[in-house]
Protein backbone atom coordinates (compact mmCIF):
# COMPACT_ATOMS: atom_id res chain seq x y z
CA UNK A 1 0.00 0.00 0.00
CA UNK A 2 1.26 3.35 -1.25
CA UNK A 3 2.71 5.41 1.93
CA UNK A 4 1.76 9.07 0.41
CA UNK A 5 1.62 10.65 -3.16
CA UNK A 6 1.36 14.36 -3.21
CA UNK A 7 -1.65 15.38 -5.13
CA UNK A 8 0.21 18.09 -7.53
CA UNK A 9 -2.08 18.15 -10.01
CA UNK A 10 -4.73 18.69 -7.53
CA UNK A 11 -3.05 21.39 -5.76
CA UNK A 12 -2.50 23.17 -9.27
CA UNK A 13 -5.33 22.86 -10.22
CA UNK A 14 -6.74 24.93 -7.35
CA UNK A 15 -3.92 27.32 -7.52
CA UNK A 16 -4.59 28.06 -11.24
CA UNK A 17 -8.37 27.79 -10.97
CA UNK A 18 -9.32 28.83 -7.80
CA UNK A 19 -6.40 31.06 -6.59
CA UNK A 20 -6.30 32.51 -9.60
CA UNK A 21 -2.21 32.30 -10.03
CA UNK A 22 -2.39 34.66 -13.58
CA UNK A 23 -4.03 37.27 -11.03
CA UNK A 24 -1.30 36.66 -8.16
CA UNK A 25 1.44 36.29 -10.56
CA UNK A 26 0.91 40.06 -11.48
CA UNK A 27 1.00 41.58 -8.10
CA UNK A 28 4.16 43.74 -7.58
CA UNK A 29 7.07 41.43 -6.27
CA UNK A 30 5.23 37.95 -7.47
CA UNK A 31 6.33 38.26 -11.07
CA UNK A 32 8.66 35.19 -10.99
CA UNK A 33 5.50 33.50 -9.91
CA UNK A 34 5.12 31.47 -12.78
CA UNK A 35 2.88 28.31 -13.62
CA UNK A 36 6.38 26.61 -14.65
CA UNK A 37 8.15 27.74 -11.09
CA UNK A 38 4.75 26.54 -9.27
CA UNK A 39 4.74 23.28 -10.65
CA UNK A 40 8.47 22.95 -10.58
CA UNK A 41 8.32 23.35 -6.76
CA UNK A 42 5.39 21.43 -6.13
CA UNK A 43 6.98 18.77 -7.61
CA UNK A 44 9.77 19.21 -5.30
CA UNK A 45 8.02 19.34 -2.08
CA UNK A 46 6.00 16.76 -3.16
CA UNK A 47 9.51 14.61 -3.60
CA UNK A 48 10.71 15.49 -0.04
CA UNK A 49 7.38 14.92 1.62
CA UNK A 50 7.15 11.57 0.32
CA UNK A 51 10.41 10.71 -0.06
CA UNK A 52 11.36 12.08 3.82
CA UNK A 53 8.88 13.14 5.58
CA UNK A 54 6.29 10.69 5.12
CA UNK A 55 8.58 7.68 6.12
CA UNK A 56 9.35 9.34 9.36
CA UNK A 57 5.47 9.31 9.85
CA UNK A 58 5.36 6.38 11.99
CA UNK A 59 8.32 6.49 13.64
CA UNK A 60 7.30 9.58 15.55
CA UNK A 61 4.08 8.14 16.74
CA UNK A 62 5.89 5.13 17.78
CA UNK A 63 9.19 6.86 19.45
CA UNK A 64 7.51 10.52 20.59
CA UNK A 65 9.90 12.88 22.18
CA UNK A 66 12.31 12.71 25.40
CA UNK A 67 13.32 14.83 27.82
CA UNK A 68 16.39 14.20 28.94
CA UNK A 69 17.44 17.41 31.67
CA UNK A 70 16.78 20.37 29.58
CA UNK A 71 17.00 18.38 26.36
CA UNK A 72 14.33 17.37 24.05
CA UNK A 73 15.23 14.66 21.73
CA UNK A 74 12.66 14.20 18.49
CA UNK A 75 12.21 10.79 17.33
CA UNK A 76 14.94 9.30 14.88
CA UNK A 77 15.73 10.32 12.12
CA UNK A 78 13.23 14.05 12.81
CA UNK A 79 17.41 16.06 12.85
CA UNK A 80 18.39 15.17 9.95
CA UNK A 81 15.02 15.64 8.19
CA UNK A 82 14.76 19.04 9.64
CA UNK A 83 18.66 19.82 8.65
CA UNK A 84 17.48 19.00 5.20
CA UNK A 85 14.47 21.05 5.26
CA UNK A 86 16.57 23.99 5.92
CA UNK A 87 19.11 23.64 3.64
CA UNK A 88 16.79 23.15 0.87
CA UNK A 89 15.09 26.68 1.92
CA UNK A 90 11.70 25.14 2.26
CA UNK A 91 11.35 27.35 5.34
CA UNK A 92 11.84 30.42 3.42
CA UNK A 93 8.90 30.06 0.18
CA UNK A 94 7.10 33.13 1.40
CA UNK A 95 9.22 35.45 3.28
CA UNK A 96 10.56 38.30 1.86
CA UNK A 97 14.00 38.58 0.44
CA UNK A 98 15.13 41.31 2.42
CA UNK A 99 15.96 38.08 5.25
CA UNK A 100 16.46 35.76 2.68
CA UNK A 101 13.27 34.57 1.84
CA UNK A 102 12.01 33.29 -1.51
CA UNK A 103 9.29 36.05 -1.77
CA UNK A 104 6.81 33.54 -3.43
CA UNK A 105 2.80 34.02 -2.28
CA UNK A 106 1.13 32.58 0.27
CA UNK A 107 -1.01 31.11 -1.97
CA UNK A 108 2.13 29.02 -2.83
CA UNK A 109 3.03 28.73 0.13
CA UNK A 110 -0.22 27.32 1.33
CA UNK A 111 0.15 24.44 -0.93
CA UNK A 112 3.55 23.42 -0.25
CA UNK A 113 2.75 23.24 3.91
CA UNK A 114 -0.28 20.91 2.95
CA UNK A 115 2.51 18.61 1.68
CA UNK A 116 4.19 18.73 5.25
CA UNK A 117 1.59 18.04 7.59
CA UNK A 118 0.38 15.33 4.72
CA UNK A 119 3.27 13.42 5.21
CA UNK A 120 4.32 14.08 8.55
CA UNK A 121 2.44 16.15 10.34
CA UNK A 122 4.34 16.13 14.02
CA UNK A 123 7.03 17.50 11.84
CA UNK A 124 5.28 20.03 9.75
CA UNK A 125 4.35 22.04 13.09
CA UNK A 126 7.77 22.95 13.88
CA UNK A 127 7.83 25.27 11.11
CA UNK A 128 4.30 25.99 11.40
CA UNK A 129 4.83 28.13 14.29
CA UNK A 130 8.19 29.60 12.84
CA UNK A 131 6.13 30.69 9.84
CA UNK A 132 4.05 32.47 12.52
CA UNK A 133 6.45 33.81 14.46
CA UNK A 134 8.48 35.65 11.05
CA UNK A 135 4.77 36.72 10.41
CA UNK A 136 4.58 38.26 13.78
CA UNK A 137 7.58 40.45 14.22
CA UNK A 138 8.03 41.50 10.24
CA UNK A 139 5.10 43.05 11.22
CA UNK A 140 5.54 44.47 14.57
CA UNK A 141 8.83 43.87 15.58
CA UNK A 142 11.45 46.64 15.89
CA UNK A 143 14.22 47.13 13.46
CA UNK A 144 16.78 45.70 16.03
CA UNK A 145 14.37 42.63 16.28
CA UNK A 146 14.16 42.17 12.78
CA UNK A 147 17.31 42.74 11.72
CA UNK A 148 18.77 40.14 14.65
CA UNK A 149 15.92 37.22 14.37
CA UNK A 150 14.23 37.17 11.20
CA UNK A 151 17.28 36.33 8.91
CA UNK A 152 17.82 32.99 11.38
CA UNK A 153 13.84 32.20 11.59
CA UNK A 154 13.62 32.93 8.02
CA UNK A 155 15.98 30.20 7.02
CA UNK A 156 14.61 28.21 9.65
CA UNK A 157 18.18 27.60 11.79
CA UNK A 158 15.97 29.60 14.03
CA UNK A 159 12.37 27.96 15.53
CA UNK A 160 9.69 30.16 17.00
CA UNK A 161 7.01 28.70 19.31
CA UNK A 162 3.59 30.87 20.75
CA UNK A 163 3.32 30.85 24.41
CA UNK A 164 -0.34 31.74 25.50
CA UNK A 165 -1.79 29.42 27.89
CA UNK A 166 -0.81 28.14 31.37
CA UNK A 167 -2.67 26.07 33.65
CA UNK A 168 -5.59 28.59 34.78
CA UNK A 169 -5.51 30.51 31.88
CA UNK A 170 -6.82 28.77 28.24
CA UNK A 171 -8.90 30.40 25.65
CA UNK A 172 -9.41 33.01 28.60
CA UNK A 173 -6.18 34.55 28.04
CA UNK A 174 -6.59 37.82 29.99
CA UNK A 175 -6.57 35.77 33.24
CA UNK A 176 -2.93 35.06 32.51
CA UNK A 177 -0.38 35.38 35.64
CA UNK A 178 3.33 35.29 33.67
CA UNK A 179 4.67 38.46 34.68
CA UNK A 180 7.49 40.77 33.39
CA UNK A 181 9.23 43.05 35.60
CA UNK A 182 11.25 45.96 33.76
CA UNK A 183 15.01 46.09 33.59
CA UNK A 184 16.65 48.85 32.21
CA UNK A 185 15.81 48.09 28.06
CA UNK A 186 14.71 44.85 28.75
CA UNK A 187 12.56 42.82 30.59
CA UNK A 188 12.44 39.63 33.66
CA UNK A 189 9.68 37.26 32.79
CA UNK A 190 8.68 34.53 35.30
CA UNK A 191 5.46 31.95 34.85
CA UNK A 192 5.12 29.11 33.44
CA UNK A 193 3.24 28.00 30.27
CA UNK A 194 1.98 25.10 28.92
CA UNK A 195 1.16 23.09 25.79
CA UNK A 196 3.98 24.89 24.01
CA UNK A 197 4.71 23.29 20.67
CA UNK A 198 8.35 22.76 19.84
CA UNK A 199 9.32 24.83 23.13
CA UNK A 200 12.22 22.60 23.00
CA UNK A 201 14.05 20.44 20.64
CA UNK A 202 17.75 19.30 19.28
CA UNK A 203 16.75 20.29 15.69
CA UNK A 204 17.61 23.96 15.80
CA UNK A 205 20.36 25.85 17.04
CA UNK A 206 18.23 28.59 19.09
CA UNK A 207 14.13 28.69 19.61
CA UNK A 208 12.49 32.37 19.63
CA UNK A 209 9.60 32.10 22.13
CA UNK A 210 6.97 34.92 21.86
CA UNK A 211 5.70 35.28 25.55
CA UNK A 212 2.31 36.85 26.37
CA UNK A 213 3.57 37.93 29.96
CA UNK A 214 1.29 41.00 32.42
CA UNK A 215 3.37 43.57 34.08
CA UNK A 216 2.91 45.05 37.83
CA UNK A 217 1.15 47.95 37.22
CA UNK A 218 -0.44 46.57 34.02
CA UNK A 219 -4.39 46.94 33.74
CA UNK A 220 -6.50 43.51 34.66
CA UNK A 221 -7.72 41.44 31.97
CA UNK A 222 -6.87 41.63 28.21
CA UNK A 223 -6.11 44.98 28.50
CA UNK A 224 -3.00 44.15 30.67
CA UNK A 225 -1.48 41.90 28.75
CA UNK A 226 2.41 42.59 26.63
CA UNK A 227 4.35 40.10 24.20
CA UNK A 228 8.10 39.55 24.52
CA UNK A 229 10.61 37.95 22.83
CA UNK A 230 12.58 35.43 25.16
CA UNK A 231 15.11 33.83 23.32
CA UNK A 232 16.36 30.31 24.29
CA UNK A 233 20.10 31.39 24.09
CA UNK A 234 20.13 35.13 24.31
CA UNK A 235 21.50 36.83 20.82
CA UNK A 236 24.53 39.51 21.08
CA UNK A 237 24.73 42.60 19.05
CA UNK A 238 26.13 40.69 16.14
CA UNK A 239 23.73 38.16 16.01
CA UNK A 240 25.90 35.48 17.80
CA UNK A 241 24.61 33.44 20.28
CA UNK A 242 25.11 34.58 23.92
CA UNK A 243 24.59 32.19 27.56
CA UNK A 244 21.61 30.48 27.72
CA UNK A 245 18.32 32.08 29.03
CA UNK A 246 16.68 31.33 32.16
CA UNK A 247 13.79 29.28 30.01
CA UNK A 248 13.42 25.15 29.96
CA UNK A 249 11.38 22.68 29.34
CA UNK A 250 10.26 20.95 32.41
CA UNK A 251 7.66 18.40 31.46
CA UNK A 252 6.75 16.56 28.09
CA UNK A 253 2.95 16.01 27.18
CA UNK A 254 1.89 12.34 26.42
CA UNK A 255 -0.52 13.12 24.06
CA UNK A 256 -3.09 11.24 22.15
CA UNK A 257 -1.75 12.18 18.81
CA UNK A 258 1.21 14.05 17.24
CA UNK A 259 3.78 12.04 19.21
CA UNK A 260 6.61 13.25 17.37
CA UNK A 261 5.84 16.77 18.34
CA UNK A 262 6.56 17.71 21.41
CA UNK A 263 4.37 19.72 23.63
CA UNK A 264 6.24 20.98 26.41
CA UNK A 265 5.78 22.82 29.63
CA UNK A 266 7.98 25.89 29.91
CA UNK A 267 9.21 27.14 32.66
CA UNK A 268 10.45 31.40 32.48
CA UNK A 269 12.51 32.52 35.43
CA UNK A 270 13.02 29.96 37.98
CA UNK A 271 16.26 31.34 38.64
CA UNK A 272 16.98 35.19 38.07
CA UNK A 273 14.11 35.99 35.16
CA UNK A 274 14.09 34.89 31.62
CA UNK A 275 15.09 38.23 29.54
CA UNK A 276 13.15 39.32 27.15
CA UNK A 277 12.27 42.17 24.66
CA UNK A 278 9.00 44.46 24.62
CA UNK A 279 7.37 43.70 20.88
CA UNK A 280 5.15 46.56 20.30
CA UNK A 281 3.92 48.84 23.47
CA UNK A 282 3.17 47.97 26.74
CA UNK A 283 -0.07 45.66 27.30
CA UNK A 284 -1.22 45.79 23.84
CA UNK A 285 0.50 42.26 23.65
CA UNK A 286 -3.20 40.01 22.72
CA UNK A 287 -3.80 42.33 19.74
CA UNK A 288 -0.14 42.12 18.34
CA UNK A 289 -0.32 38.04 19.03
CA UNK A 290 -3.05 38.26 16.73
CA UNK A 291 -1.14 38.61 14.03
CA UNK A 292 0.73 35.26 14.84
CA UNK A 293 -2.57 33.11 15.66
CA UNK A 294 -4.60 34.61 12.38
CA UNK A 295 -1.35 32.85 10.55
CA UNK A 296 -1.67 29.45 12.91
CA UNK A 297 -5.35 29.34 12.50
CA UNK A 298 -5.58 28.79 8.45
CA UNK A 299 -2.31 26.85 8.85
CA UNK A 300 -4.17 24.62 11.53
CA UNK A 301 -7.17 24.30 9.05
CA UNK A 302 -5.03 23.72 6.19
CA UNK A 303 -3.55 20.56 8.80
CA UNK A 304 -7.51 19.55 8.34
CA UNK A 305 -7.33 19.50 4.83
CA UNK A 306 -3.88 17.95 4.91
CA UNK A 307 -4.37 14.57 7.17
CA UNK A 308 -8.07 14.27 5.54
CA UNK A 309 -6.34 13.58 1.52
CA UNK A 310 -3.55 11.14 3.40
CA UNK A 311 -6.31 9.20 5.00
CA UNK A 312 -8.42 9.29 1.93
CA UNK A 313 -5.48 8.10 0.05
CA UNK A 314 -5.23 5.12 2.60
CA UNK A 315 -8.61 4.31 2.51
CA UNK A 316 -9.37 3.97 -1.26
CA UNK A 317 -5.67 2.05 -1.81
CA UNK A 318 -7.17 -0.23 1.18
CA UNK A 319 -10.83 -0.75 -0.86
CA UNK A 320 -9.14 -1.13 -3.69
CA UNK A 321 -7.33 -4.32 -2.38
CA UNK A 322 -9.29 -5.64 0.59
CA UNK A 323 -11.39 -8.68 -0.98
CA UNK A 324 -14.87 -8.98 1.03
CA UNK A 325 -18.49 -9.64 -0.41
CA UNK A 326 -20.07 -9.87 -3.47
CA UNK A 327 -21.24 -6.09 -4.45
CA UNK A 328 -24.82 -5.87 -6.73
CA UNK A 329 -24.06 -6.52 -9.85
CA UNK A 330 -21.17 -8.81 -9.33
CA UNK A 331 -20.81 -12.31 -8.99
CA UNK A 332 -18.05 -12.70 -7.20
CA UNK A 333 -16.11 -11.67 -4.25
CA UNK A 334 -14.94 -8.66 -4.93
CA UNK A 335 -12.78 -5.31 -3.61
CA UNK A 336 -14.77 -3.48 -1.33
CA UNK A 337 -14.94 -0.59 -3.41
CA UNK A 338 -17.12 -2.06 -5.59
CA UNK A 339 -20.11 -1.67 -2.45
CA UNK A 340 -22.33 1.14 -2.29
CA UNK A 341 -21.81 2.30 1.07
CA UNK A 342 -17.98 2.23 0.52
CA UNK A 343 -18.58 4.21 -2.46
CA UNK A 344 -20.43 6.47 -0.55
CA UNK A 345 -17.73 7.16 2.40
CA UNK A 346 -14.60 7.44 -0.28
CA UNK A 347 -17.06 9.83 -2.24
CA UNK A 348 -17.59 12.15 0.86
CA UNK A 349 -13.90 12.19 1.57
CA UNK A 350 -13.25 13.26 -1.64
CA UNK A 351 -15.92 16.19 -2.20
CA UNK A 352 -14.65 17.64 1.65
CA UNK A 353 -11.19 17.28 0.64
CA UNK A 354 -11.01 19.33 -2.51
CA UNK A 355 -13.59 21.75 -0.89
CA UNK A 356 -11.73 22.33 2.06
CA UNK A 357 -8.43 22.64 -0.43
CA UNK A 358 -9.85 25.02 -2.43
CA UNK A 359 -11.43 27.45 0.33
CA UNK A 360 -8.08 27.10 1.78
CA UNK A 361 -6.77 27.99 -0.94
CA UNK A 362 -8.66 30.52 -2.12
CA UNK A 363 -8.56 32.40 1.21
CA UNK A 364 -4.37 32.56 1.16
CA UNK A 365 -4.93 34.10 -2.54
CA UNK A 366 -6.86 36.71 -0.87
CA UNK A 367 -4.02 37.06 1.64
CA UNK A 368 -1.93 38.32 -1.14
CA UNK A 369 -4.09 40.76 -2.96
CA UNK A 370 -5.16 42.14 0.89
CA UNK A 371 -0.99 42.94 0.98
CA UNK A 372 0.01 43.65 -2.44
CA UNK A 373 -2.93 44.92 -4.62
CA UNK A 374 -2.22 48.35 -6.14
CA UNK A 375 -6.13 48.80 -5.88
CA UNK A 376 -6.65 50.25 -1.99
CA UNK A 377 -10.71 49.26 -2.03
CA UNK A 378 -9.32 45.60 -3.68
CA UNK A 379 -6.60 45.21 -0.71
CA UNK A 380 -9.81 46.36 1.43
CA UNK A 381 -12.23 44.14 -0.04
CA UNK A 382 -9.72 40.98 0.17
CA UNK A 383 -8.92 41.59 3.86
CA UNK A 384 -12.41 41.33 5.01
CA UNK A 385 -12.93 38.44 3.02
CA UNK A 386 -9.63 36.96 4.87
CA UNK A 387 -11.08 37.96 8.14
CA UNK A 388 -14.70 36.58 7.22
CA UNK A 389 -13.87 33.08 6.21
CA UNK A 390 -9.99 32.62 8.51
CA UNK A 391 -12.79 30.60 11.42
CA UNK A 392 -14.30 29.39 8.73
CA UNK A 393 -11.69 27.30 7.16
CA UNK A 394 -9.86 26.60 10.60
CA UNK A 395 -13.06 25.28 12.12
CA UNK A 396 -14.62 23.70 8.91
CA UNK A 397 -11.46 21.97 7.52
CA UNK A 398 -10.12 20.73 10.56
CA UNK A 399 -13.85 19.36 11.95
CA UNK A 400 -13.60 17.57 8.25
CA UNK A 401 -9.96 16.21 8.84
CA UNK A 402 -11.30 14.91 12.15
CA UNK A 403 -14.55 13.14 10.16
CA UNK A 404 -12.39 12.11 7.16
CA UNK A 405 -9.95 10.32 9.46
CA UNK A 406 -13.03 8.86 10.94
CA UNK A 407 -14.18 7.45 7.45
CA UNK A 408 -10.93 6.16 7.03
CA UNK A 409 -10.81 3.73 9.81
CA UNK A 410 -14.39 2.65 9.10
CA UNK A 411 -13.51 1.42 5.36
CA UNK A 412 -10.71 -0.57 7.13
CA UNK A 413 -13.15 -2.42 9.27
CA UNK A 414 -10.96 -3.99 12.14
CA UNK A 415 -7.78 -3.51 10.71
CA UNK A 416 -8.40 0.27 11.02
CA UNK A 417 -8.37 0.01 14.45
CA UNK A 418 -5.61 -1.45 15.15
CA UNK A 419 -2.36 0.15 14.59
CA UNK A 420 -0.01 -2.09 12.04
CA UNK A 421 -2.20 -0.42 8.93
CA UNK A 422 -1.19 3.32 9.91
CA UNK A 423 -4.81 4.43 9.48
CA UNK A 424 -5.22 4.89 13.30
CA UNK A 425 -2.71 7.31 13.84
CA UNK A 426 -4.28 9.56 11.31
CA UNK A 427 -7.45 9.69 13.38
CA UNK A 428 -5.57 10.43 16.60
CA UNK A 429 -3.42 13.23 14.91
CA UNK A 430 -6.28 14.79 13.41
CA UNK A 431 -8.30 15.07 16.98
CA UNK A 432 -5.74 17.95 17.76
CA UNK A 433 -6.58 20.44 15.30
CA UNK A 434 -10.36 21.27 15.91
CA UNK A 435 -8.83 21.85 19.56
CA UNK A 436 -5.52 23.61 19.42
CA UNK A 437 -5.07 27.40 17.73
CA UNK A 438 -8.63 28.56 19.36
CA UNK A 439 -11.37 25.74 19.80
CA UNK A 440 -14.03 25.32 16.84
CA UNK A 441 -16.34 26.85 18.86
CA UNK A 442 -14.36 29.75 19.78
CA UNK A 443 -13.85 30.14 16.09
CA UNK A 444 -17.53 29.74 15.08
CA UNK A 445 -18.57 32.83 17.77
CA UNK A 446 -15.46 34.83 16.46
CA UNK A 447 -17.44 34.18 12.75
CA UNK A 448 -21.13 35.58 14.17
CA UNK A 449 -19.83 37.78 17.10
CA UNK A 450 -16.82 40.03 15.38
CA UNK A 451 -17.48 38.89 11.71
CA UNK A 452 -21.53 39.08 11.24
CA UNK A 453 -23.06 41.14 14.31
CA UNK A 454 -20.33 43.57 14.76
CA UNK A 455 -20.43 45.12 10.83
CA UNK A 456 -23.96 44.13 10.34
CA UNK A 457 -23.54 41.66 7.78
CA UNK A 458 -21.48 43.89 5.42
CA UNK A 459 -18.69 41.24 4.70
CA UNK A 460 -20.75 38.20 4.93
CA UNK A 461 -23.34 40.07 1.82
CA UNK A 462 -20.02 40.80 -0.14
CA UNK A 463 -19.25 36.95 0.10
CA UNK A 464 -22.80 36.25 -0.81
CA UNK A 465 -22.53 38.28 -3.73
CA UNK A 466 -19.85 36.05 -4.96
CA UNK A 467 -21.60 33.16 -4.57
CA UNK A 468 -24.38 34.35 -6.55
CA UNK A 469 -21.92 35.82 -9.50
CA UNK A 470 -21.00 32.01 -9.68
CA UNK A 471 -24.62 30.60 -9.77
CA UNK A 472 -25.39 33.03 -12.66
CA UNK A 473 -22.57 31.89 -14.41
CA UNK A 474 -23.64 27.99 -13.52
CA UNK A 475 -27.36 29.00 -15.07
CA UNK A 476 -25.27 30.05 -18.23
CA UNK A 477 -22.69 27.88 -19.24
CA UNK A 478 -23.25 24.61 -16.60
CA UNK A 479 -25.09 22.72 -18.57
CA UNK A 480 -27.58 19.57 -17.24
CA UNK A 481 -24.56 18.25 -15.73
CA UNK A 482 -23.96 20.84 -13.22
CA UNK A 483 -28.33 21.35 -13.45
CA UNK A 484 -28.25 20.23 -9.84
CA UNK A 485 -25.16 21.78 -8.25
CA UNK A 486 -27.17 25.35 -9.47
CA UNK A 487 -30.45 24.34 -7.59
CA UNK A 488 -28.94 23.12 -4.50
CA UNK A 489 -26.39 26.03 -4.58
CA UNK A 490 -28.94 28.73 -4.83
CA UNK A 491 -30.89 27.02 -1.82
CA UNK A 492 -27.78 27.39 0.42
CA UNK A 493 -27.20 30.86 -0.60
CA UNK A 494 -30.81 31.76 -0.15
CA UNK A 495 -30.45 29.63 3.45
CA UNK A 496 -27.57 31.55 4.35
CA UNK A 497 -28.99 34.89 3.45
CA UNK A 498 -32.22 34.58 5.38
CA UNK A 499 -30.42 32.94 8.03
CA UNK A 500 -27.91 36.00 8.38
CA UNK A 501 -30.78 38.43 8.24
CA UNK A 502 -32.78 36.21 11.16
CA UNK A 503 -29.97 36.29 13.35
CA UNK A 504 -29.26 40.42 12.68
CA UNK A 505 -32.83 40.41 13.41
CA UNK A 506 -33.31 38.52 16.97
CA UNK A 507 -29.79 38.64 18.07
CA UNK A 508 -30.53 41.46 20.80
CA UNK A 509 -33.05 39.52 22.23
CA UNK A 510 -31.10 36.62 24.36
CA UNK A 511 -27.64 37.24 25.39
CA UNK A 512 -27.51 33.27 25.00
CA UNK A 513 -28.30 33.26 21.34
CA UNK A 514 -25.11 33.98 19.15
CA UNK A 515 -23.31 31.79 21.34
CA UNK A 516 -26.05 28.86 21.52
CA UNK A 517 -26.63 29.18 17.31
CA UNK A 518 -22.96 29.45 16.84
CA UNK A 519 -21.58 26.67 15.69
CA UNK A 520 -24.50 25.45 13.61
CA UNK A 521 -24.30 28.87 11.96
CA UNK A 522 -20.57 28.34 11.00
CA UNK A 523 -21.46 24.96 9.34
CA UNK A 524 -24.22 26.45 7.18
CA UNK A 525 -21.92 29.20 6.30
CA UNK A 526 -19.22 26.31 5.17
CA UNK A 527 -20.92 24.09 3.28
CA UNK A 528 -22.03 26.59 1.35
CA UNK A 529 -19.06 28.32 0.55
CA UNK A 530 -17.37 24.50 -0.01
CA UNK A 531 -20.80 24.54 -2.43
CA UNK A 532 -19.21 27.90 -4.49
CA UNK A 533 -15.53 26.36 -4.52
CA UNK A 534 -17.06 23.15 -5.64
CA UNK A 535 -19.14 24.53 -8.61
CA UNK A 536 -16.19 26.88 -9.38
CA UNK A 537 -13.56 24.13 -9.89
CA UNK A 538 -16.41 22.00 -11.85
CA UNK A 539 -17.09 25.19 -14.53
CA UNK A 540 -13.18 25.37 -14.80
CA UNK A 541 -12.98 21.69 -15.43
CA UNK A 542 -16.07 21.84 -17.63
CA UNK A 543 -13.81 24.60 -19.76
CA UNK A 544 -10.95 22.72 -19.99
CA UNK A 545 -12.80 19.32 -20.78
CA UNK A 546 -13.77 21.35 -24.47
CA UNK A 547 -10.16 20.71 -25.44
CA UNK A 548 -9.56 17.70 -23.31
CA UNK A 549 -12.56 15.98 -23.40
CA UNK A 550 -11.40 12.66 -22.35
CA UNK A 551 -9.59 13.93 -19.05
CA UNK A 552 -10.63 11.80 -16.02
CA UNK A 553 -8.82 14.23 -14.05
CA UNK A 554 -11.46 16.65 -15.41
CA UNK A 555 -14.50 14.47 -15.65
CA UNK A 556 -13.89 13.57 -11.81
CA UNK A 557 -14.41 17.07 -10.78
CA UNK A 558 -18.14 16.78 -12.52
CA UNK A 559 -18.50 13.70 -11.16
CA UNK A 560 -17.74 15.31 -7.59
CA UNK A 561 -19.83 18.40 -7.84
CA UNK A 562 -22.95 16.43 -8.82
CA UNK A 563 -22.18 13.96 -5.37
CA UNK A 564 -21.71 17.76 -3.21
CA UNK A 565 -24.92 18.35 -4.70
CA UNK A 566 -26.29 15.52 -3.90
CA UNK A 567 -25.58 14.42 -0.41
CA UNK A 568 -23.51 17.59 1.04
CA UNK A 569 -25.16 20.70 0.27
CA UNK A 570 -29.06 19.94 1.14
CA UNK A 571 -27.26 19.88 4.58
CA UNK A 572 -27.90 23.55 4.76
CA UNK A 573 -31.27 23.07 5.54
CA UNK A 574 -31.43 20.86 8.55
CA UNK A 575 -28.69 23.71 9.57
CA UNK A 576 -30.61 26.56 9.03
CA UNK A 577 -33.40 25.31 10.91
CA UNK A 578 -31.17 24.43 14.06
CA UNK A 579 -29.95 28.28 13.93
CA UNK A 580 -33.44 29.77 14.15
CA UNK A 581 -34.68 27.49 16.73
CA UNK A 582 -32.49 29.95 18.86
CA UNK A 583 -31.06 29.39 22.31
CA UNK A 584 -34.38 28.22 24.27
CA UNK A 585 -33.73 24.11 24.36
CA UNK A 586 -30.14 24.52 24.07
CA UNK A 587 -30.27 26.40 27.92
CA UNK A 588 -33.64 25.04 29.12
CA UNK A 589 -32.05 22.15 31.40
CA UNK A 590 -30.68 23.35 34.61
CA UNK A 591 -27.41 22.95 35.57
CA UNK A 592 -28.31 20.04 38.16
CA UNK A 593 -29.86 18.62 35.48
CA UNK A 594 -26.52 17.06 34.06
Amino acid sequence: MPTFTPPVRDMAFVINEIGALDRISALPGYEEATPDLVGAVLEEAGRFGAGVLAPLNPVGDREGCELEGEKVKLPTGFVDAYRRFVESGWNAVPFEPEFGGQGLPWLVATAVQEIWHAANMSFGLIPMLTQGAVELLSVHGTADQKALLLPQLVSGAWTGTMNLTEPGAGSDVGALRTRAVRDGDRYRITGQKIFITAGEHDAAENIIHLVLARLPDAPPGAKGISLFVVPKFLVNPDGSLGKRNDVSCIKLEHKMGINGSPTCVMAFGEDEGAIGTLVGRENQGLALMFTMMNNARLAVGLQGVAIAERATQKAVAYARERIQGIAPGRDAPGPIIHHPDVRRMLMTQRALVEAGRALTYFTAAQIDLSRRSPDKAERAAAHALVDLLIPVVKSWGTANGVQIADMAVQVFGGMGFVEETGVAQHLRDARIAPIYEGTNGIQALDLIGRKLIRDRGEAMQALLTQIRQTEAELAEVGGEALARLRSELAAATTRCAETVAWILAHQSEDPNLAGAVASPFLNLVAFTAGGWMTARMALAAQRQLASASDDPFLMAKITTARFYADQILPQTAGLSVMVTAGADSVMALAVDGF
